[in-house]
């Protein structure tokens, strides 16, 4: 059912996230470990995290579990999962190359974590009841996603400064289909939570500046990641014209010449 998703996580979005990895993780460290906290994993548990990528989040959770408990990460992006096995070097975390909405898990787990990992699932009410069925009795939940594209100008103000470029867009996509901000609403999202089983549900706004990266990393991230970077892997052509642009857009995301930018997210708790 995430053909689409699947497709784009094993294109050019993989390989670009492997490349940046190290940025990434600078950039979103602090907003995962405030999932993180609010999981509160303990030693000895079994945890799945959903959306692994390189592996970085789940690495930490087996920290946090110790050599008796278990971490499973699980990503569609056959390129981020080869990444995170190869930086793995613990025997009790493993990494499963399959989509989490359908993927049948072989074993009960205490908790599962994700940092921005569950937004692009094609029928997410039917993902996070997968997801319950993965969860042993009074299991929980805790994930973080973002609010609205609006309230996060990181990912907004270079495509923004760029936009003239591209005379001929296409209007905006649907802002429930799959993607970083399909679950900004956070009604919907509790609605969504509840249709799949889920009780005990908190939905808590956070807010903190990101950043971390010096102006070089700050402005590579702005030409990839995001709607900008998405636009740029399918017109390479135009990655020249926008330059000026958006490092000019990037200056206003940068503090000392290190990037720090608003973010606006959903803290999540949940339980079986």
């Amino acid at each position: 059912m995430n053909e689409e998703q699947i497709e784009y996580w094993n294109g050019g979005a993989g390989d670009m996230w492997v490349a940046l990895q190290e940025r990434l993780d600078r950039q979103l460290g602090s907003l995962g470990r405030v999932a993180f906290a609010a999981l509160a994993p303990r030693a000895g548990e079994r945890i799945l995290d959903v959306g692994c990528g390189a592996g970085t989040t789940t690495l930490e959770l087996a920290e946090a579990v110790g050599p008796t408990g278990r971490v499973v990460g699980v990503d569609v992006s056959g390129q981020l999962v080869a990444t995170a096995r190869r930086r793995n070097r613990s025997a009790q975390v493993s990494f499963v190359e399959a989509d989490a909405q359908t993927h049948v898990f072989d074993e009960p787990f205490d908790a599962i974590y994700s940092r921005f990992g569950v937004m692009f699932f094609a029928d997410p009410t039917a993902a996070f009841a997968n997801l319950r069925r993965a969860l042993a009795p009074d299991g929980r939940i805790a994930f973080i996603c973002w609010r609205s594209v609006e309230e996060n100008p990181f990912m907004t103000a270079p495509m923004v400064a760029a936009r003239k470029y591209f005379p001929n867009l296409p209007p905006p996509p649907d802002p429930e289909a799959p993607g970083p901000f399909a679950l900004a609403d956070g009604a919907r999202l509790g609605r969504i939570l509840a249709a799949a089983g889920f009780r005990d549900v908190a939905i808590a706004p956070h807010d903190e500046k990101i950043g971390g990266n010096d102006r070089a990393g700050t402005l590579e991230l702005a030409l990839h990641i995001g709607p900008l970077g998405r636009l740029l892997r399918e017109h390479p052509d135009k990655r020249a014209v926008v330059l000026d642009a958006v490092r000019d857009a990037v200056e206003a995301l940068l503090v000392d010449g290190i990037g720090c930018a608003p973010s606006a997210t959903w803290v999540v708790t949940a339980r079986r």
